[in-house]
C-alpha cells in the first residue's frame, strides 16, 4: 500500500541520476529553493511541473507521486485482518472511521471495496447503537452497488450481490432479496464437472482431482448449511426435525465434519438446541448444546480452513482465498459471540436449573475469559 510521497521519490530519483538540486531546478525552470522545499516535504510541485518531472526521470506521474490507487491481494488480506483485530481491541467508532478513510482513499480498488464490505457486515453488530448499525449496513449496500456497476470483474460482481443480499436479510427487507436474486431456482451448473473432465483429457489427473474435490467440498458444506435452514423451517414438526437431524448427523460422522468444518456444524447444533428447547424437549436440547460447546472449546481454534485425509487436494485452493485461511473476525470476538449466543437466547431459559446446562455455560465462559484475559 503506497502513500503520496513525492518528496522521497524526488530525492531518490535525483540521486540515482547523480544530479544536484541546482541542475534539477535549472531543467524544470524553478529555483533551487523550490526543489529543496519539494524534497523536504515543505511544499509540493505545481501540478503543471508533474509531467516534466516524470518525463525527466522516465517514470509515470503515479510513480513520481509514490501513489497507487490499487492494492495487491496480499495487502488487502493483511489490511482486513489488521482491521478485524482492531475491531476486537479498540473503540468501535475509531476503527470505523479508519475503515471509512481507507474506502475513500481507494474508492476505485474494487477488490478492496468488496472486502471492506465483508469486514463491515461481519463487525457492524459490535456497536450497541442500532441506528449506527443500520447506517453501516446501508454503507455496505452502497459499496456493493459500486462494485456491481463499476467493476468489470464478473466474480467480484457476483460476490457483491451475495453480500448485498445478506444486508437486506439482516435488515428484514425480504422483498429486496427477491428483487436482487429473482424467484426462479436455477439448476446447478455443470461447469466444474466439465473443467475436471478437460483436465483429465489433457492428462493432468492431479488437477482434475483438485477440481472435483473442491466441488464436492463446497456442495457438502452447502448441503449442511441448507440442512440448518431446513430444521428451522420444520420447527413445528418435531418428527420431521428428528429425521432431518438423524440424516445430518449420519453425514457428519461419515465426512468427519466436526473436524473438517466446525463453524458449519456449530450452527447446526445451536439451531437444533434452540428448536428442541422451544418444544420443551430438554434432553435432546442439552445433547445438541453439548455438541455445540464441545466444538467451541476443542475443535474451533486456532481457526483455519483446511482439508483432511479425504479432501487431500484442496490445500492450495484455500491459500488463494481473498482472506486466506483465517477467520473473518478476530478469535476473541468469535469466542465472545459463542458464549453470548447461548446466554442471551431466551429459549434456553428452560435449561437454567439443569446441572448439565450450568456446566456448559461454565465451559464457554472459561474459554472466553482465557482468550480475553
Amino acid at each position: 500500500m503506497k502513500e503520496i510521497n513525492i518528496s522521497r521519490i524526488l530525492v531518490t530519483k535525483r540521486r540515482e541520476k547523480t544530479i544536484t538540486q541546482d541542475e534539477l531546478a535549472a531543467y524544470i525552470g524553478v529555483t533551487k529553493a523550490s526543489v529543496s522545499k519539494w524534497e523536504t516535504g515543505q511544499s509540493y510541485p505545481d501540478i503543471t511541473y508533474l509531467p516534466q518531472l516524470a518525463t525527466y526521470f522516465n517514470i509515470s506521474i503515479d510513480d513520481l507521486m509514490g501513489y497507487a490507487p490499487q492494492m495487491t491481494k496480499e495487502h488487502i488480506k493483511a489490511l482486513y485482518h489488521e482491521l478485524a483485530s482492531k475491531f476486537a481491541t479498540q473503540p468501535f467508532d475509531d476503527v470505523l472511521s479508519e475503515c471509512r478513510d481507507i474506502i475513500k482513499k481507494y474508492y476505485s480498488c474494487f477488490p478492496l471495496l468488496l472486502q471492506m464490505a465483508v469486514l463491515l457486515i461481519n463487525h457492524h453488530m459490535l456497536t450497541p447503537n442500532e441506528a449506527l448499525q443500520k447506517d453501516i449496513l446501508d454503507e455496505v449496500i452502497d459499496l456493493c452497488e459500486r462494485v456491481k456497476t463499476e467493476s468489470d470483474d464478473i466474480w467480484l460482481s457476483r460476490e457483491s450481490v451475495a453480500v448485498e443480499g445478506s444486508c437486506y436479510l439482516i435488515m428484514g427487507q425480504s422483498g429486496k432479496v427477491l428483487d436482487l436474486f429473482g424467484e426462479d431456482i436455477r439448476p446447478i451448473s455443470q461447469d466444474t464437472e466439465m473443467v475436471a473432465q478437460a483436465y483429465q483429457i489433457m492428462g493432468n489427473t492431479e488437477k482434475a482431482k483438485e477440481v472435483v474435490q473442491i466441488s464436492m467440498y463446497q456442495h457438502l458444506l452447502y448441503l449442511m448449511g441448507m440442512t440448518t435452514f431446513h430444521l428451522s423451517l420444520n420447527a413445528d414438526d418435531m418428527e420431521k426435525v428428528d429425521e432431518i437431524l438423524t440424516r445430518a448427523l449420519g453425514i457428519t460422522t461419515l465426512f468427519k465434519l466436526d473436524q473438517l468444518h466446525p463453524n458449519t456444524m456449530a450452527q447446526l447444533y445451536y439451531t437444533a438446541a434452540d428448536i428442541y428447547c422451544r418444544a420443551d424437549r430438554k434432553e435432546p436440547a442439552l445433547n445438541m448444546l453439548q455438541r455445540y460447546t464441545d466444538l467451541c472449546i476443542s475443535n474451533f481454534f486456532p481457526y483455519s480452513l483446511h482439508g483432511d485425509d479425504y479432501f487431500d487436494s484442496i490445500g492450495d485452493w484455500f491459500e488463494e482465498f481473498d482472506l486466506g485461511t483465517s477467520a473473518p473476525r478476530s478469535e476473541s470476538v468469535i469466542r465472545d459471540s459463542m458464549l453470548q449466543m447461548v446466554i442471551s437466547n431466551p429459549a434456553f431459559a428452560c435449561l437454567s436449573d439443569s446441572p448439565e446446562y450450568q456446566v456448559i455455560i461454565k465451559k464457554l465462559k472459561s474459554v472466553s475469559k482465557r482468550q480475553t484475559a
